[in-house]
C-alpha cells in the first residue's frame, strides 16, 4: 500500500495555501502540497521535504488531522502552520516533468466560502475542511446537546 502525506498548510493570516493544478484536458481543481519519496524516515520527515520542494516553505506540524484510507492508498493529512515560503524556489522533481501541466500557489480563506470556491481534491479532505470551518453557532448547538454529541463534534482549525 502506498502512504502519502499532505498539508493543511494555515498562515499568519488565517488563509490555506494550495496548489491549483491546470492540465490539458481535465478542468482545473486544487491540492495539498504533499507527496511519498522512497527512504523517508518518517511521515513527519517526508512533509518537511515536500513542503520545501514545493514550496520553499518552512511549518511547524501540529498534528496529524485525518487518515484516507483507499485500497491501495493511504493519506495522511496534517494541520501545520507555515511561516515562510516562496513558490519561485521550489525545487521539486514535479515541476520540470514534461506534460505534467501547470502548478500555481494560491493562499485561499479558511472558511466555507474559501473552501466551496474551488475544487479541493480528494473530496474527503475538502469536506472534513469544511466542518472545521463551520460558524461558531453550530458549535455552540453541538456543546449543549447531551454527552453523546462529544463524538460529533468538528475539529476546529
Amino acid at each position: 500500500m502506498i502512504e502519502r502525506v499532505r498539508a493543511v498548510l494555515v498562515t499568519a493570516d488565517d488563509t490555506m495555501l494550495v496548489i491549483r493544478r491546470t492540465r490539458p484536458g481535465i478542468p482545473e481543481y486544487w491540492v495539498l502540497p504533499g507527496g511519498v519519496e522512497p527512504g523517508d524516515e518518517s511521515r513527519e520527515a517526508a512533509l518537511h521535504r515536500e513542503i520545501h520542494e514545493e514550496i520553499a516553505g518552512k511549518a511547524n506540524i501540529v498534528r496529524l488531522l485525518h487518515t484516507m484510507e483507499t485500497d491501495d492508498e493511504r493519506q495522511f493529512f496534517y494541520l501545520a502552520r507555515i511561516a515562510t515560503w516562496s513558490f519561485d524556489d521550489r525545487t521539486g522533481p514535479e515541476f520540470s516533468a514534461e506534460g505534467r501541466g501547470e502548478y500555481a500557489l494560491e493562499e485561499v480563506p479558511l472558511t466555507l466560502e474559501g473552501l466551496d470556491g474551488i475544487d479541493l481534491k480528494p473530496e474527503e479532505i475538502a469536506h472534513v475542511l469544511r466542518g472545521a470551518s463551520e460558524p461558531e453557532a453550530s458549535e455552540s448547538r453541538h456543546r449543549s446537546e447531551p454527552a453523546r454529541t462529544s463524538s460529533c463534534r468538528r475539529d476546529r482549525l
